[in-house]
């Protein structure tokens, strides 16, 4: 008779493995106080599921696998290279995607000595504005397989600041949004030997690329429109002070004022950009001696505060007065009248942000701006012409009677 220790070793023996690398599921092997021993079941064992091809588990080599391609390829699709077919590349990355693969951030930074990740500073996040011009940033960098750090400063010199340096090492390029900033502020805090892109500034830096709207033409284009359309007596709801933006569109109604009609004297009204300050403004020129025959707003939200002042006073738009507005956000074209307004396709400017900050750095020395659109809508046409003077209007004897004057 066999002891113990034999009929151990013989039950070791017996141990088997399957064709696939696994053991025979009708045996299992564990260990009990510390001796190993075999356990035998009548009926084999069910097979454990596999894991999900997906998700964190997911690697470069499985990607490769799936799409026929080597782990280089792979690479190389994924970080945007030139030197992948079309077909390849579209393969590779529909893979990627149905997998969620994510490649390693830190190996891809070590490898590379690049982050794939661009910094964005804007002056304020919680605004129509600049969600949308994130939204065509973020399109634009993902088209590219970029990801975005985005922080905000809240026109404060200290937070921009802040922000800037914190990106150091992190990014390999910033797009900044400061209309306030000035050239010593921003130079004082920028990266050395890191491509950075300037929207709506008017610092000027050496190697730094620069794109704006331009507020001013576009600011002259509505001005002649509601002269066209008959209109003499025009105020205008500024932007916010020291605002790039606000003070170029400020100076186009100004300038054109002066060229088209200079008898008349610019009758100007403080705003902040925000419905408040529209609705504000609306009010002192509903109890000026004289109401203006139009009123020109910076923007589209001031617009919007200007023209429900005028309602709940009784003044009909256009009937009294015309009203314009600036940028054509969604919500101008389904305001009761529609508004006339200055498109400006904020998606596409904040695209064209992207492709600039990587283009070639020849390219760095010279601004580019971007035109603005003209769109008519009833606000200032739906009596307008027909029943307007167009004699020229002294404007003089309101001098003082209106705050921002």
């Amino acid at each position: 008779m066999r002891s113990r220790k034999t009929q151990s070793a013989s039950r070791a023996k017996t141990r088997k493995t399957s064709h696939n690398g696994h053991r025979d599921p009708a045996t299992v092997r564990e260990t009990v106080y510390g001796r190993p021993r075999t356990r035998y079941f009548r009926h084999p064992a069910p097979a454990l599921p596999l894991a999900p091809l997906n998700g964190p588990g997911v690697t470069i080599k499985d990607v490769a696998r799936l799409a026929n391609v080597s782990v280089a390829t792979v690479s190389r699709a994924l970080n945007g290279h030139e030197n992948v077919a079309a077909a390849v590349r579209e393969r590779v990355l529909a893979i990627a995607s149905s997998l969620d693969y994510c490649p390693h951030h830190a190996a891809r930074v070590l490898s590379s000595r690049r982050t794939r990740t661009v910094g964005v500073v804007l002056p304020d996040l919680p605004c129509e504005y600049y969600a949308r011009l994130m939204c065509g940033i973020d399109l634009a960098a993902r088209e590219r397989g970029l990801q975005l750090l985005v922080s905000g400063h809240h026109q404060s010199e200290q937070a921009q600041g802040a922000a800037l340096r914190s990106m150091r090492g992190r990014v390999d390029g910033i797009i900044v949004m400061s209309p306030h900033a000035g050239v010593d502020v921003l130079a004082a805090h920028l990266p050395e030997a890191l491509p950075v892109l300037l929207l709506d500034s008017d610092a000027q830096l050496p190697n730094v690329r620069s794109l704006r709207i331009d507020n001013y033409g576009a600011a002259r284009t509505l001005l002649r429109h509601l002269l066209d359309r008959g209109y003499r007596r025009i105020a205008f709801i500024a932007g916010r002070e020291s605002h790039f933006n606000a003070d170029e569109r400020l100076r186009g109604y100004r300038d054109g004022l002066a060229e088209w009609l200079p008898q008349a004297q610019p009758w100007v009204l403080a705003g902040d950009f925000d419905v408040a300050s529209g609705h504000r403004a609306g009010k002192a020129l509903l109890a000026a001696p004289q109401l203006p025959d139009a009123v020109f707003a910076a923007n589209d939200t001031m617009a919007l505060g200007c023209m429900l002042a005028f309602g709940a006073a009784g003044v009909r738009v256009p009937g009294d007065i015309a009203l314009a507005g600036f940028n054509d956000i969604p919500l101008a074209q389904y305001m009761h009248p529609a508004l006339t307004t200055m498109r400006v396709d904020i998606a596409g400017f904040g695209a064209r942000a992207l492709h600039l900050l990587l283009e070639d750095a020849d390219a760095a020395a010279v601004p580019q701006c971007l035109p603005a659109e003209l769109v008519v809508r009833e606000s200032t046409v739906g009596n307008g012409p027909g029943r307007r003077d167009d004699t020229l209007t002294d404007t003089s004897a309101l001098a003082g009677s209106l705050p921002g004057w």
